[in-house]
């Protein structure tokens, strides 16, 4: 009886029945299910994908935040690159071997990405016509106050740093995978040769076979094995006899305005948040996983993590590389979206960007550290509202210094940045990408002005 149901609603379909059917038979025997058990598992399963998620889950403004952010991290990337020659400065085209690394797609031309930012870099040709590439007064300024405030904040990262290794079960990590997290800790670009080696007291480096190289803790700190959580919701500050262990601690909620169903969630919603779990800085060997401990406890991992950031925001990713060593599931991606009431999962660009959503206001980070206001300066400095210049050639340059023709001469301007609608929201990174005479992003959900010069 249940094969003739089966076989009429198939065969309702555009599909040739014969070869559906000769499918069929095989699949059960493997799996030595009943065919009626198999189709009600294939009916009953729904997708996970960001991508499959309705419009009325997702957060515009955190989508514009993940464009902007996209754009400092490219403009970023040149400036490490020119700050490590010699003289600063780089033929163009020696630039495309770090594509990669400035996540510039083909066939978008460096040249006229650089070109976008006239107010960071200088492009001028020399007398054989070869394009070079050197970064402005204003940029260099930046990048030595960027190098100041990271040594400034050392000394809290290094404790970040020490707190990542007392939550893993090994209490070490690959220094490759802590690479992953060097922009969003805010580490200097050569922490794996000098800064690792400046906390000896903290973690040490130790090499194991394979010439893979470990950061490994050293002393354990009681005082920072309390949440950030802890620390906010029942104001507990640095105890030194304080022992992790259970805890029932809700976590801080934040849907999107348009999503109206949360009424329907809200028993589930409830006994989450009423759930004791072990802390993330407590020995979780003995968890099992899928339980409803363990997930509530890598909840608590990941909220963790994100609150170390500088954005409150990481690459999924970079996530994943610690499943293992955090005692965190298999299918992350799950478990965030799970949670979107505590996590926002943005999903532009190649790779996907995860929101702690207590930590912003709209578009505003709520609590910025210097770092942060740094990169907002950059970001200011980004895109432009006139045509194109000439580049000019380094005999062009000496014969306007010796006329004086090249003056200092700056004025203000407000440089409206409209900030758009989702079927524009590409518009965003593009703007920097294509060859427009200016910068815009643009429509529907709010306005941020910069104040930037004229250069």
């Amino acid at each position: 009886m249940v094969t003739q149901i089966v076989r009429i609603s198939f065969l309702s379909y555009k599909f040739n029945g014969p070869q559906v059917f000769a499918y069929l038979p095989v699949r059960r025997k493997w799996q030595r299910e009943t065919l009626l058990g198999w189709l009600q598992s294939r009916l009953m399963t729904t997708s996970k994908r960001v991508q499959d998620r309705s419009t009325t889950k997702r957060v515009q403004d955190l989508e514009i935040v993940t464009e902007k952010w996209k754009i400092v991290s490219k403009v970023k990337a040149v400036m490490e690159i020119l700050n490590e020659e010699p003289e600063m400065i780089v033929p163009v085209r020696n630039l495309e071997r770090h594509r990669i690394k400035i996540n510039l797609p083909k066939p978008h031309k460096i040249s006229d990405f650089l070109r976008k930012s006239p107010k960071l870099f200088e492009l001028y040709k020399d007398q054989r016509g070869l394009l070079w590439c050197g970064m402005t007064k204003e940029a260099e300024d930046l990048v030595e106050e960027e190098g100041r405030l990271i040594e400034e904040s050392s000394d809290k990262v290094a404790e970040y740093v020490t707190r990542c290794l007392m939550m893993s079960v090994d209490r070490r990590l690959r220094l490759d995978k802590i690479a992953h997290f060097r922009r969003d800790f805010g580490l200097p670009v050569d922490f794996r040769d000098k800064w690792v080696h400046r906390y000896p007291e903290l973690f040490k480096v130790v090499d194991v076979a394979n010439e893979v190289s470990y950061l490994e803790l050293v002393s354990w700190n009681p005082e920072w094995a309390i949440t950030e959580l802890e620390k906010r919701v029942l104001g507990v500050n640095g105890n030194s006899n304080h022992q992790p262990g259970m805890l029932s601690l809700s976590f801080p909620l934040r849907f999107p305005s348009n999503y109206k169903k949360v009424y329907r969630h809200r028993e589930k919603i409830d006994h989450f948040q009423k759930r004791s779990y072990l802390s993330p800085y407590a020995d979780a060997k003995g968890l099992t996983a899928g339980s409803l401990e363990f997930d509530k406890r890598a909840v608590a991992i990941m909220h963790e993590l994100l609150s170390f950031t500088l954005e409150k925001r990481l690459v999924t990713d970079h996530l994943t590389h610690f499943r293992r060593e955090f005692v965190m599931p298999q299918k992350l991606m799950r478990l965030l979206l799970k949670h979107m009431g505590i996590f926002y999962v943005s999903e532009r660009g190649k790779r996907f960007s995860v929101f702690l959503t207590e930590a912003y206001e709209g578009q505003e980070l709520i609590d910025k550290c210097p770092l942060v206001v740094w990169k907002e300066k950059l970001l200011s400095l980004v895109g432009y509202r006139e045509k194109k210049k000439k580049i000019l050639t380094f005999g062009d340059l000496s014969d306007l210094e010796d006329s004086g023709l090249i003056e200092s001469s700056s004025e203000h301007e407000n440089i409206s940045m409209h900030l758009g609608h989702e079927d524009t929201m590409a518009g965003v990174e593009d703007a920097l990408l294509a060859g427009n005479d200016e910068m815009n992003i643009g429509g529907e959900i709010g306005l941020a002005n910069w104040n930037s010069e004229k250069s």
